[in-house]
């Protein structure tokens, strides 16, 4: 095929293979990084960065996003590692695949829109907390204890030892230049900053260390093919085990959520065609459907290699398929290179990563505006790190829902007293039971030696623990002979 047929046929192939690379390259650090902070050999953050971009990237959906290993998911997984072993990851990501093409199948997608976002965000900033607190210990050349909770209370007394060791002190000084050069690197002049900040920072620190001789760890290398292993037969056993299903549910909702927030976001930085979020979550579910059968780090769509690949002119979704050939071509052709990376520069990028996701700026303006929103999210954060994910979770799922409810009930109660006669009350609004205390001790502070008309035809719903707890106040208050007048709710 002539290159004016091939430009003819693929009329926006030159913008698509440039910013193939520009993803290229800010994606090998994340996912070598991810990978080695999930606790499994390097060249799985790449297989998955590899089937994110050929396989879930060929698939219809979202044109622009693009998927792989999320620092998101880092903590989740090690846990999950940690506790059913590496063989049964890939029974986890497998089922976490087969149930979001279920729920993209019945078009379920689009109601994880209706998942709040302050619960999402409390989710992304008990993550970076966690991530940030457990890479500090690579950083110090120190092993990381198990809990949240562990990884933050530990921090002092790490850096206490780290003090008189010179191991501990040079591996500090390559993670804290690393997330130098990625803090500064958005001043740089335009013509450096064509190569992506998390490349630049590990390339030198990597230079450095070599320069320098310095006594760091560095990634250890199995190779591509040594390191994909799919689930044994024995593996898809453990999937009796309620615990892993939890785990399962968990990446899920969690995978799932941030893929489709990310679309979301990513559908505001340009003007194509927009995200089908049922396509789009099968297709992320067939990503990890693939990913699972090899053994590999589950996925989602990432917000920082999207956003790179738009503001790198991407047009199609061709420039996420190449930029998965990328990542195949370096990993089979080059994966020496990977036993040069420093692992205290990987947990700079991390570190980085994981201050990203803690909205220190939004909380306080949402604390100014919307407190109870504020509070969901600093919650769901502090659940994260204090118990696990999948509880923090749904202790922030269930904070919004009870928020929502009592928003939802909305009561006002207005007395008219005129100092003789009866006394005239009016309810309006959505009586619920969150609001009867509320009810009851405005009703109970009404004259006691009158009669009293109480009107409840302005209400849009009376549930039953109000209506029944109304008809008791009544019956209590009756003056004699003269019973309370309760003029029945519209409907």
């Amino acid at each position: 095929m002539t290159s004016k047929k091939l430009i003819t046929r693929f009329p926006h192939l030159r913008q698509d293979f440039a910013a193939s690379l520009v993803v290229f390259l800010v994606a090998l650090p994340l996912c070598v990084g991810v990978a080695v902070a999930s606790g499994v050999p390097a060249e799985l953050g790449l297989v998955t960065g590899i089937v994110g971009g050929i396989v879930t990237g060929l698939m219809r959906g979202s044109s622009l996003q693009v998927s792989g290993p999320a620092a998101g998911l880092t903590v989740l997984v090690f846990e999950a590692v940690k506790e059913f072993g590496l063989p049964a990851l890939g029974v986890i990501v497998l089922a976490t695949g087969l149930l979001q093409v279920g729920m993209g199948l019945l078009r379920l997608g689009r109601y994880f829109r209706a998942i709040s976002v302050s619960v999402v965000e409390g989710m992304l900033a008990g993550i970076g907390l966690v991530l940030i607190a457990g890479q500090l210990y690579p950083a110090l050349a120190a092993k990381a204890p198990d809990s949240g909770v562990e990884k933050i209370a530990g921090l002092p007394g790490a850096f206490l030892d780290a003090l008189g060791d010179g191991t501990a002190m040079a591996s500090l000084a390559v993670c804290a230049g690393t997330v130098a050069v990625l803090v500064l690197w958005r001043h740089a002049p335009a013509r450096v900053r064509t190569l992506p900040g998390p490349l630049a920072a590990v390339g030198l620190a990597t230079l450095a260390v070599a320069a320098l001789g310095l006594p760091v760890a560095t990634v250890e290398v199995r190779g591509l093919l040594g390191s994909v292993q799919p689930p044994p037969p024995s593996a898809f056993g453990e999937l009796a085990d309620a615990g892993l299903l939890g785990t399962v549910v968990a990446f899920t909702l969690i995978a799932s959520a941030e893929s489709l927030f990310s679309a979301a976001a990513v559908d505001r930085l340009h003007s194509g065609p927009r995200t089908r979020y049922d396509t789009e979550l099968v297709a992320q579910g067939a990503g990890n459907t693939v990913c699972g059968l090899l053994g590999a780090l589950p996925m989602t769509a990432v917000i920082v290699r999207s956003a790179a690949n738009v503001q790198a002119g991407a047009r199609t979704k061709a420039s996420r398929v190449l930029h998965g050939v990328w990542l195949l071509l370096f990993a089979a052709l080059l994966p020496g290179v990977l036993a040069w990376i420093p692992v205290p520069a990987l947990a700079g990028v991390l570190i980085h990563a994981g201050a990203k996701l803690v909205p220190v700026r939004a909380l306080a303006v949402l604390w100014r505006e919307h407190r109870g929103e504020a509070v969901i999210l600093a919650v769901t954060a502090a659940s994260i790190v204090a118990v696990s994910m999948f509880e923090g979770v749904l202790i922030g799922l269930a904070l919004a829902v009870v928020k929502a409810a009592w928003q939802a009930s909305h009561v006002r109660l207005d007395v008219v007293d005129r100092g003789a006669g009866p006394v005239d009350a009016y309810l309006s609004g959505n009586a619920t039971f969150l609001r009867l205390p509320m009810i009851l001790d405005s009703l109970e502070a009404l004259p006691q030696d009158r009669p009293v008309r109480l009107d409840l035809s302005g209400l849009h719903h009376l549930d039953h623990a109000c209506r029944t707890a109304l008809e008791n106040w009544a019956e209590r208050h009756a003056v004699g002979t003269e019973p309370v007048e309760m003029t029945a709710p519209v409907g």
